[in-house]
């Protein structure tokens, strides 16, 4: 099955390949792209919107908005434009139940 990214690759692609789960699957990512980039050149929306039904994709994509958190397995969030994924990175759209 091939999924879609919401972007897509044009050039570059010589980058060693890492793989990364979100929410329990496996993705693929090349070395050196943001937690962002990996989730939406995978085909995954960053989340859910919380004013309509529409997947969020990010929004400032630099940092500064605090739009793209996303949760490691382990608990701590993480800003996933500015956060570089690395191999057996595991992540979550949804806040764990134990989160404040």
């Amino acid at each position: 099955m091939i999924i879609a990214g919401r972007i897509v690759r044009l050039a570059e692609r010589d980058r060693a390949e890492v793989h990364f789960f979100l929410d329990g699957q496996t993705r693929a990512a090349l070395a050196g792209d943001t937690v962002l980039t990996a989730m939406l050149a995978s085909g995954h929306a960053l989340r859910k919107s919380e004013f309509g039904p529409e997947p969020r994709a990010g929004f400032c994509l630099m940092g500064a908005c605090q739009d793209c958190w996303v949760w490691q397995d382990e608990g701590p969030r993480l800003q996933a434009c500015s956060a570089l994924v690395s191999e057996g990175m595991r992540l979550r759209t949804m806040s764990p139940e134990s989160w404040p």
